[in-house]
């Protein structure tokens, strides 16, 4: 019995990146042999412990044989005999193929040291067609890597375009679809997420909403870029500068444009009405994934409002009070700075704006708070009862907004 560190804490410390969770294989031993000594079952398809200890996961060797479509359709084999070497091959990518042994010696059979060097994602053998999960972990892996120079290797992506061919990605469940999404738009560069999928063709088929704004013009003035696909790309990458890992402003950056797909040919290069265009396709896309509703909610709210909160100035006293009440900005506060870092993303997600000062964010703030310090107990009078107290409320904080604004 031996155990090895295997995966991504591997890789990463090669890569001289700071290792998140660490995870073990086990080679030699038996489903008993880990119960006898204290470990915890938690693995439902094939056997993986926690350590009594340090809760950290420990797998036992497998070795996994295609006997249907998707990614479920696996025999695992996780008899005592299956070696390090097999279990590894059994891995996606090179780089995740590599082991270190308990005196820190590192296994790497299949190159993934060189691959780091040469920053190639590069998958380790045909087995890597067996998973249409692969293609989304390709490209959510291009996300969080594409800043530190890497590209996937040309055999892998031909590989995944004839997955996509086949109509694997058919069998992908939407929670995973969704689980990769959310961590890729978590990640540093969620363009390149974008763009490996549709390289592969798999972007329509994934997410058919985003790959219809490909080719889509914009009025050349506003958006030097042109390409509303492009345009995409720049504001969801603009929004992971702004927010760091926070997946609920990059799903609303995402989907903040939505609507453009669906401009009439003979409307373009304008979009009339594209905010409330792109509410419907925002909703279908958020209820095929099973998106939650955190993430649903701001995406609706910034599809809708992000033509508004870029003409705040222009906006009358009372508009800008509905549209706080529209995003429901009195009971749930933390909207209202949510919603104007998408709005800056999508403003400096522009050819020639990405250093473009975005002061419409902090007025919006600042008049929201202006209305949130309203109090009705310092406003309403007692005999006022039911609808006359909402009211008396909504035109205190009108003018608290009039205010701030110097407008009165």
């Amino acid at each position: 019995m031996k155990t090895y560190l295997v995966g991504g804490a591997v890789r990463d410390r090669l890569l001289g990146i700071e290792p998140g969770d660490r995870d073990y294989v086990v080679v030699g031993a038996t489903p008993e042999e880990m119960l006898a000594q204290g470990f915890k079952p938690v693995g439902r398809d094939f056997p993986v412990f926690l350590h009594p200890k340090t809760g950290e996961e420990y797998a036992l060797a497998r070795t996994e044989r295609k006997s249907g479509r998707g990614y479920r359709g696996f025999v695992v084999d996780t008899d005592p005999s299956v070696t390090l070497e097999e279990d590894l091959q059994r891995r996606d990518f090179t780089i995740n193929a590599m082991a270190q042994d308990e005196t820190g010696n590192l296994i790497d059979p299949y190159g993934g040291a060189d691959d780091i060097q040469a920053c190639l994602l590069r998958h380790v053998g045909l087995a890597f067609a067996e998973d249409p999960l692969r293609i989304l972990r390709a490209a959510r892996f291009m996300a969080r890597f594409a800043p530190l120079g890497f590209r996937v290797a040309p055999e892998t992506m031909a590989l995944m375009k004839e997955m996509t061919a086949s109509g694997e990605l058919d069998a992908l469940v939407p929670e995973r679809v969704w689980q990769e999404l959310r961590r890729a738009l978590a990640s540093a560069q969620p363009s390149a997420f974008l763009a490996t999928l549709r390289e592969a063709g798999a972007l329509a088929a994934i997410l058919p909403e985003i790959d219809a704004l490909y080719g889509v013009p914009q009025r050349a003035e506003f958006h030097p870029e042109v390409d509303t696909g492009i345009h995409q790309q720049m504001v969801s990458d603009m929004a992971a500068k702004l927010a760091p890992g926070d997946a609920v402003i990059g799903f609303a950056a995402l989907t903040h444009d939505l609507g453009k797909a669906l401009t009439p040919t003979d409307v373009l290069p304008k979009h009339i009405g594209h905010e409330h265009a792109g509410v419907k396709p925002v909703l279908a896309l958020c209820e095929r994934l099973k998106v939650p509703l955190e993430h649903r909610d701001l995406a609706v709210m910034a599809c809708r409002e992000h033509l508004n909160v870029h003409r705040l100035t222009e906006l009358r006293d009372v508009t800008v009070f509905e549209l706080l009440a529209r995003c429901d900005a009195f009971r749930k506060p933390d909207r209202i700075a949510q919603l104007a870092l998408v709005c800056e993303a999508d403003k400096r997600g522009r050819l020639g704006s990405e250093d473009a000062d975005y002061s419409q964010g902090r007025e919006l703030q600042r008049l929201h708070a202006a209305a949130m310090a309203i109090n009705a107990r310092d406003v309403v009078d007692p005999e006022l009862s039911g609808p006359e107290i909402g009211e008396a409320v909504r035109k205190a904080r009108i003018a608290a907004i009039a205010r701030a604004r110097g407008t009165r």
